[in-house]
């Protein structure tokens, strides 16, 4: 039984890295073409912090913050993922890692980030998860040790991805969409709802959030495949 557990796990990764264990894929070629699309879109300012979300769950974000955060680190970024899921973290599956200290530490100075963060067999990529699941997410990341967080961060890499929670859930996304030099919402080809991907929009709008764009996430192509699609 543990021998198929290993097996289990090691299978989701591979399906949820797929940039990572499979480059070649189409997949793969896909989040590349997404990693060229947000450096265009950087007209003045390079794009140094960046939130991943989406109108609900089951979409889709969390798998593209990770995907993303491994094309950037091996064009050669120090790259650092943050689970700010801090209600229903997922990134420390995705890299088999222990959660027992992370992002909440930081925020809560218990620990430094450079403690905190982790590495991975990725060169250059290292992930902060979320760490315990705090009462108060949405004040942890509304406060002014958040502030001081951005600015150690970027001290010591060159892009912080931040895997976020479903925008109509909490308020968590909006709050660092705010704060992120650019947002990013992935919805789900026959999953995500019109209405609610519209709603998620309007709310980002209001907090001020530069959107750069929409992933389209599980589009499914003529000859039956799925991979996924980048559009405006």
């Amino acid at each position: 039984m543990a021998n198929k557990g290993r097996k289990n796990n090691s299978q989701v990764q591979s399906r949820n890295l797929i940039t990572k264990y499979n480059p070649k894929s189409v997949a793969s070629e896909q989040y590349r073409t997404i990693r060229t699309n947000i450096q265009f879109s950087a007209i003045e300012d390079d794009i140094r912090t960046l939130s991943i979300t989406s109108s609900g769950p089951g979409e889709g974000k969390s798998t593209t913050a990770a995907n993303l955060a491994v094309v950037f680190a091996q064009q050669g970024k120090r790259t650092l993922l943050v689970d700010a899921d801090m209600r229903k973290p997922t990134v420390h599956y995705t890299f088999n890692m222990m959660n027992t200290s992370g992002l909440t530490n930081v925020l809560t100075r218990q620990i430094e980030l450079v403690d905190a963060a982790k590495k991975t067999d990725v060169e250059k990529l290292d992930i902060l998860t979320s760490g315990p699941i705090p009462p108060n997410p949405s004040e942890l990341l509304s406060s002014r040790i958040m502030e001081r967080f951005f600015e150690t961060a970027l001290e010591h890499y060159d892009l912080i991805i931040f895997d976020t929670p479903p925008v109509l859930a909490v308020t968590d996304a909006q709050i660092l969409s705010n704060q992120c030099d650019g947002s990013i919402l992935v919805v789900r080809s026959r999953v995500a709802d019109k209405d609610q991907t519209l709603k998620a929009k309007e709310l980002m709008v209001a907090a001020q959030a530069k959107i750069l764009g929409v992933i389209l996430n599980d589009k499914k192509m003529e000859n039956g495949e799925d991979y996924y699609y980048y559009g405006n």
